[in-house]
């Protein structure tokens, strides 16, 4: 089997006994959550995004330079909940430093609630979003991605970050032979973000041709899948459910 189709597969069905067990897996599909409700941010909450802090600093930049399209106030509503949403995400983690799948799932639960409380108010709002309405969704948003990021950073699987890709492609490129470098692992690295396209076109998808919210009902169902293999993968002394040795 060649390297690049051995390393994805391994990736999917990886050895639960091994280091990291599950977690590959359930970070790609947190990776698809990220572009779902980014989608959704992005297209119908006015030009701001709710994980990616990068952009939102930049949009930012942009309305104050005066751009037409973008909201100084939107994107400093964002990074406020995802700050606020990484310390809670923290405080969940840090709980259960001594085990990595009741550290994900806590703050997984956390983020559930988030979305949840959010597709509520999409539901019950009318289109478009504005004013308070428009708020909310951003704030609870950026929360629920603040707690996934701390979870994320602390169960420090290498090559998943479930948000930010730009270090991956980097490592993708750089790492490859073709620059001298020990191998690019493309068949791992480059399943980011083939999950993050395949979640941002599933839910422009959504977003365009409706119903609206079904990029955040997705994301919940995809929240509590992850909770559940969780709970059912990590009774007992799983050796992946050991602490991570480094954060990312």
């Amino acid at each position: 089997m060649p390297v690049v189709l051995r390393d994805a597969w391994t990736t999917f069905v990886p050895d639960m006994n091994g280091p990291d067990g599950p977690l590959p897996p359930l970070l790609l599909a947190l990776t698809v959550l990220t572009g779902l409700v980014d989608a959704f941010s992005y297209l119908l909450l006015g030009h701001v995004f709710v994980a990616n802090m990068t952009g939102n600093v930049v949009f930012m930049g942009f309305a104050l330079a005066g751009a037409p399209g973008f909201s100084a106030l939107a994107s400093a509503v964002a990074l406020a909940a995802f700050v606020a949403g990484a310390w809670s995400g923290g405080i969940a983690v840090h709980r259960a430093r001594t085990d990595r799948g009741r550290q994900l799932r806590h703050a997984l639960l956390v983020e559930a609630a988030c979305l949840a409380a959010a597709l509520v108010v999409s539901l019950v709002s009318g289109r478009p979003y504005t004013g308070g309405a428009r708020f909310t969704l951003i704030a609870l948003l950026g929360l629920g991605l603040g707690v996934q990021n701390a979870a994320v950073r602390a169960v420090a699987v290498p090559d998943f970050t479930t948000t930010v890709l730009t270090r991956t492609i980097t490592g993708t490129v750089a790492d490859s032979r073709l620059a001298m470098g020990p191998g690019s692992r493309v068949g791992r690295r480059g399943l980011s973000p083939a999950a993050m396209l395949a979640g941002a076109v599933a839910g422009g998808t959504a977003v365009l041709g409706g119903p609206r919210e079904l990029p955040l009902l997705a994301a919940v169902v995809i929240l509590l899948g992850a909770v559940a293999v969780t709970v059912v993968l990590g009774r007992g002394d799983a050796p992946w459910t050991r602490p991570a040795a480094t954060t990312t």
